[in-house]
């Protein structure tokens, strides 16, 4: 964690770029300085590189990770009630 303290032009920018992109202030700081690593020759991190992909996928609010016991069996009653008015 670190704080930043920024002039009033540069807080500015930094508004609108995050406004533009969508992404919190945070995340362009970040973008930012992932850029001027790689500028330098720095290598990114597997979680750096994949970074734009995480939390991209959506279950379309199903909570998928929970009750996946309660799921499974749902999904395997309806196939099984599916193959029997076949």
């Amino acid at each position: 964690m670190a704080t930043v303290r920024l002039d009033v032009p540069t807080l500015a920018t930094l508004k609108r770029l995050a406004a533009r992109r969508g992404q919190a202030k945070s995340e362009v700081i970040r973008d930012a300085i992932a850029r001027l690593a790689e500028e330098e020759g720095e290598p990114l991190s597997a979680y750096q590189r994949l970074q734009p992909f995480i939390g991209v996928g959506d279950s379309g609010g199903r909570q998928l990770s929970t009750k996946t016991g309660r799921h499974l069996r749902e999904i395997l009653e309806e196939r099984r009630r599916a193959s029997r008015s076949d």
